[in-house]
Parts: structure tokens; sequence; C-alpha cells
């Protein structure tokens, strides 16, 4: 890519880092979880087919974090406590080196944020079995009578609701954080950060 500089011309190069699956991933994450939060079960066939698409690319990125390119891998990025701490604190004084891929921080983000929309759509498709005897789960976890309760006018609470409603919550709260983490290390180490999660690319130096 080429940028002026002032009378002259400067060639910026790229690498790129993020592979199809984990950009066209990430975004569809951010849609289905968006139609499934505003929904919130109704129309309820929206609701669940939003949650059915977080679950399939969920496993999917687990699969691609053992297989897939380098950088999709868990291997280059998966740090312990002490280096994902080190890194926010350098962070703040823009004093931590720049990562091509996941920093220790973004890292610890992408498992938490994995871990939490794996629970939020379990407990879904529990509470689905649960109240309407339906969905993947309904072998095991179905209820017939609250099922038949619901369709002759009854009302049924599932325990799982509220399991998956504080999921659904605190997923919000790791999202928010997300936001301020991909803002702050943006401006740390002055890059454009969603941008490479469209295009893939990041600056190689």
């Amino acid at each position: 890519m080429i940028k002026p500089l002032g009378t002259t011309l400067m060639t910026e190069k790229t690498v790129h880092v993020w592979d199809p699956l984990v950009r066209i991933g990430h975004w569809l994450l951010v849609v289905c979880f968006l139609i499934a939060y505003v929904t919130e079960g109704d129309p309820l066939l929206v609701h669940i087919w939003a949650g059915y698409t977080i679950a399939a690319y969920v496993v999917i990125r687990v699969v691609w974090g053992f297989v897939g390119p380098r950088h999709a891998r868990f291997a280059d990025f998966v740090c312990g406590p002490g280096a994902v701490f080190a890194y926010l604190g350098g962070l703040v004084r823009r004093r931590s080196p720049r990562f091509i891929g996941h920093s220790p921080a973004g890292g610890a983000m992408t498992v938490a944020l994995l871990c939490l929309l794996a629970a939020t759509t379990f407990f879904g498709m529990m509470t689905l079995a649960d109240t309407d005897d339906a969905g993947p789960l309904a072998p095991w976890f179905g209820n017939t009578g609250a099922a038949d309760a619901a369709a002759s006018g009854g009302t049924y609470e599932s325990p799982y609701e509220e399991i998956h409603e504080t999921f659904v919550n605190v997923t919000l709260i790791f999202v928010f954080l997300h936001l301020c983490g991909v803002a702050l290390a943006s401006w740390a180490h002055r890059e454009n950060l969603p941008r490479s999660m469209v295009t893939g690319d990041k600056r190689a130096e």
C-alpha cells in the first residue's frame, strides 16, 4: 500500500494475518448475538436460529483453533495470567510489545468469549428443551408436561432460563471490555484493529 508522506512516497508493508473463517465468523457472531439479544425470543424462531448459528460457529472455531493457520491456533495466543496482566499493564503506558496475531489479552478474551457463548447457547437450548420439548437437547432434557401446559395456555418458567440470561449478561460485559481493549490497543499500537478484522491484513512492523 502506498501512502503520501510530504513530497515523497512511503511503502507500508502489510502481512496477511486473519483467514476468512476467522474474519467472517467474527462478524457473524456480532450480527447473530445482536439479533438474539434484540429479539429476546420474539419471534422465537429468529432467536433460536441466531443461537444455533452462534453455537455452530463456536464449535467450528474451537476445531479451527487446533487445525487452522498459525494465527488462528490457540497455541499461538493462549498465555498464562501473568503474561495477560503484564501486557495490560504496559498497554496503558504504550509500552507493551505489538503482536502480529492476538496479544496475550486478546487471546484471553477470545477464549473467554468462546466459553461464554458456548455456555449461553447450551443453556438456551436447555431452556428450549425444557419449555417446548424441542431443539437438539430435547431427547435428554425435553419436558412434555411443560410443553402441554404452554399449549393449553398455561405458564411454565424453566430453571435453565435464568442461567441462560445470566450468561447473556456476563457475555455483554465481556463484549464491552473487548471493545475497550480493542480501542486501547489500536491507540497504543497506532493501528486500526477493527479494519484488520475486515481485510485480514495488519502492518508488518
